[in-house]
């Protein structure tokens, strides 16, 4: 066997330990975001797309940088994932179009009243019925991982080709992004901010988080869609990507 081969030979097999060893954060990682997405959307699909995520971590990883391996891995699993979502096009655009009404009108009456809104005042400022906004809300909850995670995503991959590690401007971009996020989530009501700390940091599905709570799963569902509904009426970062999303 020549030196090359040989080379591709010990990649290979560097490769399969590692996805040995990661399975099973690539399929935690797939139940976590299955919990909030359409019943279509396949977890086989999901966890597929997280292993080859997984893959390219493993072979563009570089532990000079100093984030560890599972930490790294966690951004380029998820970052496959919403990758494969995004290609399914499963969030239709009315949703969308929607949400940012929402989103739109929420920011409006938080302005004028120096406020959090309530449900009810967000219903009655659309024109609509209290259960259609709460359906509404619901609906914007499930799409929220081509909303606000795949923007966290966006605003700083961790990995260049050239380098494997992120370039000063998105160091820049990250931090200038998490700085506006946190202060944004620090004004949002306590029982929001709880259920996204129970969800992006603890990592908890929205069944789990309703045991935690005492609540059923289709109020954390609310909970989860009004607060991040907010979040798209205060943070800036949504504007130009939801103008994308207007339907023809």
């Amino acid at each position: 066997m020549n030196p090359a081969a040989q080379y591709r030979e010990v990649q290979r097999a560097s490769s399969n330990d590692c996805i040995a060893q990661h399975a099973d954060l690539v399929r935690r990682i797939a139940h976590h975001m299955a919990a909030r997405l359409p019943a279509s959307v396949e977890i086989d699909d999901l966890i597929q797309a997280g292993m080859m995520g997984l893959l390219e971590a493993s072979r563009s990883y570089d532990a000079d940088q100093g984030a560890s391996f599972e930490t790294y891995a966690s951004i380029r699993i998820r970052g496959s994932m919403i990758d494969e979502i995004r290609r399914g096009d499963w969030v239709p655009r009315s949703v969308h179009r929607r949400a940012r009404e929402a989103a739109g009108t929420i920011r409006r009456l938080e302005q004028a009243s120096g406020r959090a809104a309530s449900a009810t005042e967000v219903a009655e400022a659309m024109d609509i019925p209290l259960p259609e906004y709460m359906r509404l809300i619901e609906d914007a909850s499930r799409g929220q991982v081509l909303s606000l995670e795949s923007r966290i995503e966006d605003q700083g991959e961790l990995d260049t080709p050239a380098s494997g590690g992120p370039t000063p401007q998105q160091m820049l971009e990250r931090s200038q992004f998490g700085a506006e996020l946190g202060k944004a989530i620090a004004q949002l009501p306590e029982r929001e901010q709880l259920v996204l700390s129970l969800y992006y940091e603890q990592e908890l599905n929205l069944k789990e988080i309703g045991a935690v709570l005492g609540v059923s799963e289709s109020r954390v569902c609310q909970i989860h869609g009004q607060a991040t509904l907010r979040l798209r009426g205060r943070l800036k970062i949504f504007e130009a990507a939801d103008a994308g999303l207007e339907e023809p």
